[in-house]
């Protein structure tokens, strides 16, 4: 009688041999709205992956410690690769003036560590969907004036098989972009 009372008190009754527990999660994985769902993953030479992630690395770079500039060259990259921007914050490291911040955006993110005083900088633009993180490239380009850029490039979920087929329905596919690598 004792085990009926905690099983009951746990959402189990033998009477019916069913559980409350159970028939909840059931319910949940038969809603609906799960066939519709929109993950925004990328195809791409036949390649289904979540995001691109670009790794940047600038080197003999100038005004690296220039927070306003940063921040314009941030948006800039935004706007360049067609992604939404939802905020940036960014943080002016003192005394040797580097900066360390994030660019959030719909489509997940762009990221900077800097450090001025060997003219180096470390970018990670991370997008998913219809967005072209590629683009980023040539602006930060353009306003640090780098002497070298080393561009790697990862497709984020690629190995994970993560998608279902609301996602298959949503899916964008995009051409082999050039990868901008300069020695």
């Amino acid at each position: 009688m004792a085990n009926h009372v905690a099983l009951f008190q746990l959402g189990m009754d033998l009477a019916s041999s069913s559980s409350t527990a159970q028939t909840e999660e059931h319910d949940h994985r038969a809603a609906p709205h799960e066939e519709q769902r929109k993950d925004f993953f990328i195809e791409r030479n036949g390649v289904r992956f979540a995001g691109t992630h670009l790794l940047i690395d600038l080197y003999e770079a100038e005004k690296l410690d220039d927070v306003d500039l940063m921040e314009r060259a941030l948006r800039e990259c935004v706007t360049a690769a067609g992604a939404t921007l939802l905020h940036i914050n960014l943080h002016h490291f003192e005394p040797n003036g580097g900066v360390s911040g994030v660019a959030v955006l719909s489509e997940s993110h762009i990221s900077v560590h800097s450090w001025p005083e060997v003219g180096y900088a470390a970018f990670d633009v991370f997008m998913c969907g219809a967005a072209r993180p590629h683009e980023a490239v040539g602006v930060l380009q353009r306003h640090f004036q780098p002497g070298r850029v080393v561009v790697k490039e990862h497709m984020r979920g690629e190995e994970g098989n993560l998608w279902n087929d609301g996602s298959r329905k949503t899916c964008t596919t995009v051409g082999a972009p050039a990868i901008a690598l300069i020695a």
